[in-house]
């Protein structure tokens, strides 16, 4: 490795995290003076350059590091999914980009408010519904909506879209969400006790300290929930896919995890004690600190 601190040189190489990329000084200076990048490229600092092929290395993913390109040319977000835009989030904190920040915030903020003008209630119908006795919002879109701290319980949400949805601390005990997509949605300190999500679609969704005793969750698809701190006491997970999911000191006394699949699952200091994990596969699962006493293991894999 070599020292850079040549700014003269029309043409910087960069290799970040594996990924070979050719820009120019100007460019990673002159939009976001105040950046990262602008302050490794200004002069003022010496970075270091592979000696044989004249790279610079930035040990950071390279994935998203074009779009960053992009924008220090021409100052256009790019057309991004939401999880790619999270992503390029991060990485545009890192670079300390903040016009990229403002940039992907408004996006993200109209891409919310649109699709809350697709929504077919609002939070006031909402309020009003649930003054009868029984609620129905079957197969209603309700995607982006904040129905935070409102008594839902009792109601039947069954093969609605709940895309991005925010339940906080709602209370939603014995509510129905059979086949439901609630994708991305927030759950975060809820009162989930015996709801139904058999055949769900959680991906992603955020369940931290809610409370599931008893809940259904059967053939639902929980990849990467976070379940931190949750009470899923007495919880049905047959056959739910908990890939990449974090039960990170979760309650799973007594759960049924017949057939379920862990593979990557944090549970690091969760409590499994009686649960059913007969033949289920915990060789990717970390189990570091969980307690395992009376759980049935027989035939699992470890």
């Amino acid at each position: 490795m070599t020292m850079f601190s040549d700014v003269s040189s029309p043409l910087v190489r960069l290799n970040v995290g594996g990924k070979k990329f050719c820009t120019t000084v100007d460019t990673l200076t002159q939009r976001e003076p105040d950046s990262m990048l602008a302050a490794m490229f200004s002069g003022r600092h010496t970075v270091f350059k592979d000696s044989e092929k004249g790279y610079i290395f930035v040990d950071r993913d390279g994935k998203h590091f074009r779009h960053i390109l992009n924008w220090l040319r021409d100052g256009e977000v790019p057309t991004l999914k939401d999880t790619e835009y999270s992503e390029l989030l991060r990485e545009a904190e890192y670079y300390q980009l903040l016009g990229l920040i403002d940039g992907i915030t408004a996006v993200l903020n109209k891409r919310k408010e649109d699709e809350e003008l697709k929504t077919e209630l609002t939070r006031t119908d909402i309020i009003k519904c649930i003054q009868s006795e029984k609620v129905r919002f079957r197969g209603v879109n309700l995607s982006g909506l904040d129905l935070s701290k409102l008594d839902l319980s009792l109601v039947d949400f069954s093969y609605a879209c709940l895309k991005n949805v925010f339940f906080s601390r709602t209370n939603l005990q014995c509510a129905k969400f059979k086949d439901v997509d609630a994708e991305g949605s927030i759950f975060h300190n809820a009162t989930l006790r015996e709801c139904e999500f058999t055949g769900a679609n959680l991906r992603g969704a955020v369940l931290a300290g809610a409370n599931l005793q008893s809940a259904n969750l059967q053939d639902a698809c929980l990849i990467g929930c976070s379940f931190c701190g949750a009470d899923l006491r007495s919880a049905h997970l047959q056959t739910a896919d908990l890939t990449d999911a974090n039960l990170e000191g979760a309650n799973l006394e007594g759960a049924n995890l017949k057939g379920a699949k862990l593979k990557n699952a944090n549970l690091k200091g969760a409590n499994l004690q009686r649960a059913y994990l007969r033949y289920v596969n915990l060789r990717d699962t970390d189990l570091e600190g969980a307690k395992l006493d009376g759980a049935n293991l027989l035939g699992a894999i470890r």
